[in-house]
């Protein structure tokens, strides 16, 4: 029998949290509010708007939106109770992520788990009121989910735990749910699933589907709150990118570098936001940027600049990158290889292969790889044949730098990259650090390992990476230059016309990097 408030389950408290998903963060008060004031405040003044929160998980995006509806609509419905009973029953609605939620949510809401008690601030017929949860199963083929694209392995799971398996991306028909139309949809869905399986183990987004669903149900408005992460990157996030950048309907987005902004104590890497879509309504997007230090800057801008590919979050990044676009140089990354630049490591049926490793005074015909983790020294030794791709670089110079900055901050200024350091002739790196160039001379591959240090430098590249990682597309917006010459920062300003006010920005997001001393 499936669990439910009707035939009287009542599960143990504890044991629900503790099989909460580790994305399902909560909402705070203020944050709801701050979505709620994005759109127009007659909506709480009229009697016929719905509201929908499709991922019910404390339930208070509901709880507010009936305050603001209680003393909205006073002068329609004088008599409190009869308000009351009008503004739960025929204007809020909810879909619980999990049984745990569903009580807190409908305990938020009417003041009591189960909405056709004594305690209820307002009678139905039934416990669940208009805040539902169904035990949804998953779809299984091939060991995935077809709706949500879970690992059958990590979530095929008995019928007293739950599956995360959630209502609204789980069916083709969203408006069957209900059958009713909404004014407003608004929530903070889950964030991910994990793969349980996939080459690196990621953790598959699946916020974008609660989005793509929200929209079949044709609201006037749709506003959430999700991880940054989709503007420039993320698992399985082109397509959703693509439509959000290009779609016109956004009309107001709050973009928050540092996620504990909102939602305290809560390490979100590259940060969240919220936006208001607006179904009749386009045209620029209103775009707040709130900062580390508590500032917000804001323009009025399309979401995708014209000639690009990915949001700009920083407003006052975007003219200095305009001036970089205009001198038309080639992309930097064209000489930034993919990971794993030499073919060491590679995967089979998900399974990772790993080359022979030989000590140094046995192997023949030998080279050095570079890599963190296998040795002390951060070095070991193969031969040649082992190499699979980029065999023209072996005996060359070239500059490794690690695919990820383990020196990751909260707070500008930002380090964004970690050190590089020149690769002699035979030498190889292993998928720790990524492969740029190569050089024909030490000169060059120092001019190089320079160039990367300076601030402007980097902070083109923080343009494109909002997570740990930096891979080959984050060098996408870094001009080529001459490497016969030593590049800094006071010269590349001059190269390209920065004025002080730009060139202060760029000094208040980036740090340093000293290329003497240890790692940053």
């Amino acid at each position: 029998m499936t669990p439910s408030p009707e035939n009287g389950y009542n599960p143990d408290v504890l044991s629900c949290i503790a099989n909460l998903s580790n994305d399902e963060v909560f909402t705070p008060p203020s944050v709801a509010n701050a979505m709620l004031d994005m759109l127009p405040q007659e909506l709480f003044r009229n009697p016929n708007t719905t509201f929908l929160d499709p991922a019910c998980k404390s339930g208070v995006f509901l709880r507010e939106i009936a305050k603001r509806l209680l003393k909205g609509l006073e002068p329609v419905y004088p008599d409190l109770q009869k308000r009351i009973d009008h503004i739960f029953k025929k204007q809020l609605f909810g879909i619980a992520i999990t049984e745990l939620t569903a009580h807190l949510s409908r305990r938020s809401l009417y003041c009591s788990k189960a909405a056709n008690s004594d305690y209820s601030v307002t009678q139905f017929d039934t416990p669940a009121g208009n805040i539902r949860f169904q035990n949804i199963r998953h779809k299984w083929e091939e060991g995935r989910c077809v709706f949500c694209g879970a690992s059958k392995k990590e979530y095929d799971r008995a019928d007293d735990l739950e599956t995360h398996a959630y209502e609204l991306i789980h069916t083709t028909k969203p408006k069957e749910l209900f059958k009713m139309k909404f004014d407003v949809i608004i929530g903070n869905p889950p964030y991910q699933l994990s793969t349980a399986g996939s080459v690196e183990s990621q953790a598959t987004p699946i916020y974008q589907k609660f989005i793509g669903q929200a929209k079949k149900l044709n609201p006037r408005y749709l506003t959430m709150i999700i991880p940054s992460r989709w503007m420039n990157g993320g698992f399985g996030l082109d397509s959703f990118r693509s439509e959000m950048l290009q779609d016109k309907h956004i009309r107001i987005l709050h973009d928050y570098l540092n996620a504990s902004d909102c939602f305290s104590g809560i390490a979100l890497t590259g940060g969240v936001c919220y936006f208001l879509w607006d179904r009749d309504h386009e045209g620029m997007c209103r775009v707040y940027t709130h900062c580390e230090n508590q500032s917000i800057t804001e323009s009025n801008r399309y979401l995708l600049e014209p000639g690009l590919e990915t949001f700009i979050r920083f407003n006052e990044a975007i003219s200095i990158l305009n001036k970089v676009r205009d001198k038309k140089e080639k992309s930097f990354s064209d000489i930034v290889s993919q990971r794993d630049p030499f073919g060491l490591n590679y995967y089979e049926d998900g399974k990772e292969k790993m080359f022979k490793i030989f000590d140094r005074n046995i192997a023949k015909n030998k080279v050095v790889i570079y890599s963190f983790g296998w040795q002390k020294n951060g070095k070991s030794y193969a031969e040649k044949k082992y190499i699979t791709t980029n065999q023209e670089a072996v005996g060359k110079y070239k500059v490794y730098i690690s695919k990820a900055n383990g020196a990751a901050s909260n707070k500008p200024p930002y380090s964004v990259l970690s050190k590089p350091f020149v690769g002699e002739p035979d030498s190889i790196c292993n998928m720790t650090y990524l492969l740029i160039g190569p050089f024909e001379n030490m000169l060059e591959a120092e001019n190089v390992t320079a160039y990367i240090t300076t601030k402007f430098f980097r902070f083109l590249v923080s343009l494109l990476k909002n997570t740990q990682n930096a891979y080959k597309k984050v060098y996408s917006y870094v001009p080529m230059q001459d490497f016969s010459i030593t590049w800094t920062d006071d010269a590349l300003y001059k190269k390209y016309e920065l004025n002080d006010k730009e060139i202060a920005f760029i000094d208040s997001m980036i740090r340093p990097m000293d290329l003497e001393g240890g790692d940053d």
